[in-house]
């Protein structure tokens, strides 16, 4: 059993490496910090694969899928990601697009790809990590969010399509709230609510994408939060957004 994991030097992406080799995956780990990289390999028992590579350059994703497509990877985790936080006319523009590229087109192709490869073998799982924010609109965050949408977006689509086709492929989306990783860091940003851990909300996606459920979203608190974006308009919602973006600029 093979699995393949993007983001995996630190937070969700580490703790589903370290998870999926508990349960005797050999694993294939990618990330830019090859030093975090090179520690997750001596935590764990099963074979393990390093690969530095950067998935904001596209070029880099290609060259990802050629090294593994001929490879029987049973298990695909798309976390690689980060957030920008400011008003949009003030966050750097040139960032916004290494966000867009990894959050979106890296998440795309690597969907894309892989998934050809499973549906031959009729076999496989992939887990794309989202956000609590895929089901909202975010003001100060507004490209992190966006991203997430189309996260959660295209993996329902998806699954709409392997069901009717009757595939044995599963895809879900793992939609976490605030969970303690290096995220915030990267955004500059401070969470005001106390944050999941990343080892449980890892097992808690990695187990329900086995039992083939398409939105996972860890934790009560985030289930009213999925809940009530469904029920109210989306000016609230959009608003209520805004305020908690707010309070969280350093």
């Amino acid at each position: 059993m093979k699995a393949l994991i993007t983001g995996a030097s630190s937070g969700i992406g580490r703790e589903i490496a370290l998870y999926l080799s508990d349960l005797g995956y050999d694993i294939i780990v990618v990330a830019r910090n090859e030093l975090a990289l090179r520690e997750l390999q001596r935590e764990v028992k099963t074979k393990v694969e390093v690969i530095s590579m950067d998935l904001t350059d596209r070029e880099n994703v290609w060259k990802l899928h050629e090294m593994y497509k001929r490879e029987p990877i049973e298990v695909l985790v798309n976390d690689a990601g980060f957030g920008v936080h400011g008003p949009v006319t003030e966050t750097d523009l040139e960032k916004d697009l290494d966000l867009i590229d990894l959050n979106i087109t890296a998440v795309h192709m690597l969907t894309k790809l892989f998934l050809k490869d499973m549906k031959k073998r009729n076999l496989g799982y992939i887990l794309n990590v989202s956000s609590i924010s895929g089901f909202l609109s975010g003001p100060l965050m507004a490209e992190y969010y966006a991203s997430k949408n189309f996260v959660l977006s295209y993996t329902k689509a998806i699954k709409a399509e392997l069901k009717k086709e009757g595939s044995e492929v599963h895809i879900s989306c793992l939609c976490p709230g605030p969970t303690k990783t290096n995220f915030n860091k990267t955004a500059k940003v401070e969470f005001k609510v106390k944050p999941y851990s990343a080892e449980y909300v890892a097992e808690y996606g990695v187990n329900k994408m086995f039992e083939e459920k398409t939105v996972i979203v860890p934790g009560l608190k985030m289930k009213f939060v999925h809940v009530a974006s469904k029920l109210f308009p989306s000016i609230i919602t959009t608003n209520v957004a805004y305020e908690i973006q707010k309070r969280k600029r350093r």
